[in-house]
């Protein structure tokens, strides 16, 4: 398990975003304050809002082995998120936090899909009417 934990660091360490200045920031951040588990941390994302942090808390609740879950954001109209994900015990706080972002991407690509489907039924309709489209 240790191993494991030490490879999900890295990843998460490895989430960079770069800069206006060209310096390098950290996307996402894993923070765990000393003495406690690993069945509780707290993830803060940069750059992110109210969109993200909710859509995540709420995926992740779903998850029968979360106990806890819930954001704050710095300020009303800062762009950084504090996630806050506590297991009950028999799963890593960053296993569902990794779930839940992949389907959050599966969800939204799906969205896009099917949005772009739609658009294009839209313009094949309006073509067959000989009508202008948009």
């Amino acid at each position: 398990m240790m191993e494991e934990d030490q490879e999900l660091e890295r990843k998460i360490s490895g989430l960079k975003t770069s800069m206006a200045e060209g310096e390098r920031k950290t996307a996402l951040e894993m923070v765990q304050p000393a003495g406690t588990d690993r069945y509780c941390v707290k993830f803060v994302l940069h750059k992110e809002d109210h969109i993200l942090g909710n859509s995540l808390r709420y995926m992740i609740k779903k998850n029968p082995e979360v106990e806890f879950c819930g954001y704050t954001t710095t300020h009303p109209s800062g762009n950084k998120i504090n996630l806050r994900i506590q297991t009950r015990g028999a799963l890593p706080a960053v296993k569902p936090f990794q779930r839940v972002l992949n389907e959050l991407m599966n969800v939204c690509q799906h969205v896009l899909d099917k949005f772009e489907a739609s658009i294009k039924n839209y313009k094949n309709q309006k073509a067959s009417r000989n009508e202008p489209t948009f």
